[in-house]
């Protein structure tokens, strides 16, 4: 089954994890990074999880899960030790359309964590339709010396040229051959060099 690729914004979303632990600290910590307003149910949780909920940075219940946990919820993430309490709160979000990834369970999942490289606002996503997360994770290592720290600075960059270029009277085609021209390996050296992105406006 083909997956359909999709980066979400979820500033202001309603998320639920189920599970404080070793798998679901990070996925909390996913969606906060997010923007998410991230509900949290587990009787126990990590220390990272009870600092955040000291912080006012999530809402944590400290105890069981509860299928009214899932009202008003955008989307939820099973990281239990429990593969059948997994299991249940996939088929509880299935009974109300919410969104559920449990961990490590491919079947009870209606989308999976891609293996990201993050420069920044550039974000490499790598999934192999959950058959080979240890592929995807050597992948991203690849890819993570490929593309080093200096695209963090050279998308911003770009993204001051663009809104530039769009504040300008141009024709369409031509802004659009200015913003190629932008990105290739040549301009990347120059920026790398110089921390400067130069716009070309003439033909040719």
């Amino acid at each position: 089954m083909s997956l359909f690729p999709v980066f979400m914004k979820l500033r202001g979303r309603t998320c639920l994890v189920v599970g404080a632990g070793r798998a679901g600290e990070p996925k909390i910590q996913g969606l906060l990074a997010a923007g998410a307003s991230v509900n949290v149910v587990a009787p126990k949780g990590t220390e990272a999880v009870v600092q955040w909920a000291c912080a006012g940075k999530i809402n944590w219940q400290a105890r069981s899960f509860e299928p009214s946990d899932l009202d008003g919820v955008f989307l939820v993430v099973a990281a239990t030790a429990s593969r059948l309490l997994n299991e249940n709160v996939y088929r509880e979000a299935q009974r109300r359309g919410v969104l559920c990834n449990a961990v490590d369970d491919p079947p009870h999942c209606d989308f999976y964590y891609p293996a990201v490289v993050n420069r920044g606002e550039l974000q490499i996503a790598i999934s192999t339709n959950g058959h080979s997360p240890a592929l995807a994770q050597r992948l991203r290592r690849e890819l993570e010396q490929q593309f080093g720290p200096e695209y963090t600075r050279w998308v911003e960059a770009l993204g001051r040229e663009r809104q530039r270029l769009f504040a300008r009277p141009l024709d369409p085609e031509e802004r659009r051959r200015i913003l190629h021209g932008l990105v290739t390996q040549e301009r990347f050296e120059e920026f790398v060099q110089g921390n400067t992105v130069r716009m070309h406006f003439g033909k040719g």
